[in-house]
């Protein structure tokens, strides 16, 4: 596992624009890229796969990252953990409903491990930084990780003891039982491969992708 993360931080660089606000843009699907958020908890969850669901900044970010990955099965970006049912997009962006931006991820562990997983969430973000990715700071902008099965726990308190070793601070992301989870309005799904021009896409997202070696 160890190799693994090595691998997965090579050269990993988080670039700090402005925050997440949806553009209105959109285009047609990209080529051999699987968009995740029509097969989301509506269908149920396929016998034998498995749930996790990460809050790791801007949900666009993480749901470009995951999407991608062999073995998901859907990735649907939303908020948990807060006071106010079904919470508006703006009522999160208050930052007084509690809810973290989360993306709602089903994967089939034979040819994904939540150990694997969780290697691509530290990768993908940076979790030293409490409430705060870049320039997107606020508490909906947590690093979490929400577990959905109790034997879930150990591997996350394993992984984030593994990861700690690529961090100079200390790893701050909150583990908590999965909690009621609400989907984000249909504009911020697939986010990154519909709205590819936009600002925080080409700046943000973009370079993280890159440096991650996956599809642009």
């Amino acid at each position: 596992m160890k190799n693994f993360f090595s691998l997965l931080f090579i050269s990993l660089g988080l670039l700090t624009v402005a925050s997440c606000e949806p553009s209105g843009e959109s285009g047609p699907p990209p080529e051999n890229v699987v968009l995740k958020a029509d097969l989301d908890d509506k269908e149920g969850v396929p016998a034998g796969y498995k749930t996790i669901t990460l809050g790791g900044g801007c949900y666009w970010c993480v749901e470009a990252v995951f999407q991608q990955l062999d073995g998901v099965h859907s990735v649907v970006s939303g908020f948990t953990g807060g006071h106010i049912p079904d919470p508006t997009y703006a009522e999160v962006c208050s930052k007084q409903s509690g809810h973290v931006e989360v993306i709602k991820v089903v994967y089939d562990p034979k040819r994904l491990s939540l150990g694997d997983a969780l290697a691509w969430f530290w990768a993908s973000h940076d979790p030293t930084t409490k409430d705060r990715q870049g320039n997107d700071v606020g508490p909906q902008y947590a690093s979490a990780i929400f577990y959905h099965e109790d034997a879930d726990k150990s591997v996350i308190d394993a992984s984030i003891k593994n990861a700690q070793g690529e961090f100079s601070k200390p790893i701050v992301t909150e583990v908590r039982k999965a909690e009621k989870f609400y989907r984000a309005p249909e504009e911020h799904q697939d986010y990154y491969f519909q709205n590819k021009n936009q600002g925080y896409c080409q700046y943000v997202i973009k370079p993280k992708l890159e440096k991650l070696k996956l599809r642009k």
